[in-house]
């Protein structure tokens, strides 16, 4: 391809990504499947790394961030970042409504114009766009410098890179809000406790640590998203007023909030309150009261500042959603991942509206932190989470009585041992027929990459659990024809292919079937390198903690998990059930001589030309192993796009890098001789 059509073309996709982004993250109405933009993203990266002179800054492949930083530079505001009055009561928004009209000098029966936005409980920030381009992103710091987080702005979907306006100012401030939703924070605090990291507080905790990560790529993996609410300087085009701002926006692509309301006067100030206040809990996202603003922009400059904050404008809160109440009992539960976590049953209390009579305690580490204890008296709050939390104890009202609640020694659905994995705060239950965790262990046991049983996705599954015609994996392998007919809108046909398509899974790989077990840290890769070091199952169902640990690659907590897996008599009965109805996990035999005998490859990047198995398949193949780690033993780095620390120390340790072209030369070489 000529550089002038590469340039051509890359102006497209540069267009038709970005349209396809804010289709998708603004208006929630995409028009093209995940599959084809992948396609259309992949062919912007292909292209860019033909022609790297042609990459331009605002490219969306530059949003999934540089390097990471050693610390973050400091930002000086041209204009400050003002704080806001709080205002708690109608009569303050009404002495808030004098204040104005006197500043102004109008008589009291005039009726002033604002504008009333939700209070986003997140993070703000600056951006500055030069002609059109984001050049810088700061915090709000002290109002008057911030900290320079560009890169991990620049990861924000919702944030262009390039206004969308051929006749862009020639600088615009804009100050925002970012914030994580709802919804991606329940599953980022899930995620988090299920690989053994503490949970965050609130949505508005969660976007700050996201914010201040030095490593952008983490920020790049956390959905946050902003609404733009005022101005800072502007050089090269001039709002009128505060509802000119939020109409103009959206047309250079940048994002407000679409409940923002011009009012008229007091009355319109506290019937928007009211029915935000109504709406906060429908809402997908926190707001913590609205901000008001007087809406001419030449009425703001009249009344001018205080000494830290706008007489303009003011935020009226809405009351904390905390109560006061007692912890009657602290109950574990077990959840669909076997993390146990201790859930205070509270004397049931009124918190904004609804009856609260349980509150997430989140682990024992988190109970030993704020000395949480049955009987205690405690403030419960509701932030960003169905089920409550509890905020701290009030300590002067103890008694003496309250006791602790230690870690179980065993599941308390299941009975097996509980086990705590080094370096986790989770404690967990690792039973193989744990009831709270039998259908994602069946979901997994079926899943492609594991045992592969064509056909029975999620929908039987739940209809098998719902029957009682299982109650683990290895009930499976003894259903019959007539079990299957109870199923809704189930032919004979079908019931056949099931019982065939599990019939068929039998004859597995020992990888396969390790990975299948779901054996907590152990993936596709460590079961691989379990299966050749030890040859058989009941090897490895025997195998030492000391024996794990001499495999290359497997740690002390990945060594711990497997033996406290294998040591649990519950899960030994399933492995031999499998074992009895048929299942025979069998060894691949490697490849004896092949052309990488002896050879380690890494793997780091975004690949293109293959996926990652296929990379690690291939290597065996030829005898050679795939290693998740560079060490000064590793022969060969592959080196796909954006690859970070692991292409660093390759080449701080002097060892070969490769690119994807270049691995697969060597093997057309290996194939062709």
């Amino acid at each position: 391809m000529e550089k002038s059509t590469a340039q051509e073309r890359l102006a497209f996709l540069y267009a038709e990504i970005q349209r396809h982004n804010r289709l998708y993250y603004e208006h929630d109405r995409p028009e093209i499947s995940d599959t084809e933009y992948d396609l259309l993203f992949r062919e912007l990266r292909e292209l860019e790394e033909r022609f790297p002179g042609l990459t331009r800054p605002d490219s969306p492949t530059q949003r999934v961030g540089g390097k990471p930083l050693e610390k973050f530079g400091q930002v000086t505001h041209r204009l400050p970042m003002l704080s806001l009055d709080n205002a708690f009561t109608e009569a303050d928004i009404i002495e808030f409504d004098k204040r104005v009209k006197k500043e102004l000098g109008l008589a009291a029966e005039n009726i002033v114009d604002y504008v009333c936005e939700p209070k986003m409980d997140g993070v703000a920030v600056e951006l500055v766009f030069e002609n059109g381009l984001l050049v810088v992103g700061s915090t709000r710091g002290d109002g008057e410098m911030g900290e320079e987080i560009t890169q991990n702005l620049r990861t924000v979907t919702s944030i262009p890179l390039r206004l969308t306006t051929t006749t862009p100012p020639q600088l615009l401030e804009v100050r925002g809000e970012v914030f994580l939703a709802l919804e991606p924070f329940r599953k980022l605090n899930a995620e988090r406790e299920e690989s053994g990291e503490p949970p965050f507080a609130n949505p508005r905790n969660a976007a700050a640590g996201s914010l201040r990560q030095l490593d952008p790529r983490v920020t790049a993996r956390r959905p946050l998203a902003i609404f733009c609410y005022a101005p800072g300087q502007v050089e090269g085009h001039a709002f009128a007023s505060q509802a000119d701002f939020l109409a103009t926006l959206p047309g250079w692509g940048l994002p407000v909030n679409d409940r923002a309301r011009m009012v008229s006067g007091v009355d319109g100030i506290i019937a928007f309150y009211r029915q935000m206040e109504e709406e906060r809990e429908a809402l997908p996202y926190e707001i913590d009261g609205v901000v008001v603003k007087v809406d001419s922009y030449t009425l703001q400059r009249e009344l001018g500042e205080k000494s830290r904050s706008p007489k303009w404008a003011i935020a009226w809160k809405f009351p904390p959603r905390q109560a006061i109440t007692v912890i009657e009992d602290i109950v574990p539960s077990v959840g669909r991942t076997g993390v146990i976590t201790p859930t205070a049953h509270l004397r049931p209390v009124e918190v904004s509206g609804v009856t609260v009579s349980r509150a997430t305690l989140h682990n024992w580490e988190e109970m030993e932190r704020k000395d949480i204890r049955i009987g205690d008296t405690v403030v419960i709050e509701r932030a960003g989470d169905v089920i409550p939390a509890v905020v701290r104890v009030v300590i002067e009202q103890r008694s003496g009585a309250e006791r602790l609640l230690p870690i179980p020694a065993t599941c308390p659905e299941c009975g097996s041992e509980v086990v705590k994995i080094p370096d986790e705060v989770a404690v967990r239950c690792l039973g193989l027929a744990c009831p709270a965790q039998i259908r994602e262990s069946i979901i997994h046991f079926a899943s492609r990459n594991a045992m592969d049983i064509d056909g029975l996705g999620d929908k039987y599954i739940d209809q098998l659990l719902r029957l009682g015609l299982v109650k683990d994996v290895a009930d499976l392998y003894t259903l019959a024809k007539e079990d299957f007919m109870q199923f809704e809108r189930m032919g004979d046909k079908l019931a056949e292919n099931l019982l065939n398509a599990i019939a068929a899974s039998n004859e597995r790989e020992l990888a396969t079937f390790v990975f299948a077990l779901g054996i907590r840290h152990v993936g596709e890769h460590t079961a691989k390198l379990l299966a050749s070091a030890f040859g058989t199952l009941e090897n490895l169902m025997n195998a030492s903690e000391e024996e794990l640990l001499a495999i290359r690659e497997v740690g002390p907590q990945v060594a711990q998990s497997i033996r406290a897996f294998f040591h649990n008599p519950a899960n030994r009965q399933v492995v031999e059930r499998l074992l009895t109805a048929g299942v025979r996990p069998s060894v691949a035999a490697k490849k004896v001589g092949g052309r990488f005998t002896g050879k380690t490859f890494v793997f780091t990047g975004s690949l293109t030309r293959f996926t990652r198995s296929d990379a690690q398949r291939m290597v065996e193949n030829e005898g050679g192993h795939a290693a998740g780690s560079v060490s000064k033993k590793t022969d060969y780095v592959v080196a796909g796009a954006e690859a970070g620390s692991k292409l660093e120390k390759a080449r701080a340790l002097g060892v070969t890098v490769l690119t994807e072209e270049e691995f697969l030369g060597m093997l057309e070489e290996l194939n062709g001789s």
